[in-house]
């Protein structure tokens, strides 16, 4: 896994502050393999409790994010009880691992 312990905290730290305590966060794409050079951060962020607003939730941990690790290509998905099952999701959690 390509991230250092300080990037792996800040990320669970800003999705708990979000979404709440509950809130698990899997790394999967490029930056979970070791031999790979670059690459953007994929998380796949799953709350236990309902998301209201998952565009709204996305943009808050995304800012917050980029001002605390910097510039950089991030992509996030929320999962909750309310959303469906997806390719991407199921890709996540078969190959992602768990921060």
């Amino acid at each position: 896994m390509r991230l250092t312990t300080h990037q792996i905290t800040t990320i669970k730290n800003v999705a708990q502050n979000v979404l709440g305590a509950d809130a698990q966060v899997i790394l999967f794409g490029s930056r979970v393999d070791d031999a790979l050079r670059g690459g953007d951060i994929d998380l796949l962020i799953e709350s236990q409790a309902h998301v209201a607003n998952k565009t709204q939730a996305i943009g808050q941990i995304y800012a917050k994010l980029i001002r605390q690790l910097g510039d950089r290509k991030i992509d996030i998905i929320i999962k909750d009880p309310d959303s469906e099952s997806s390719t991407v999701i199921h890709f996540a959690k078969e190959t992602g691992v768990q921060l």
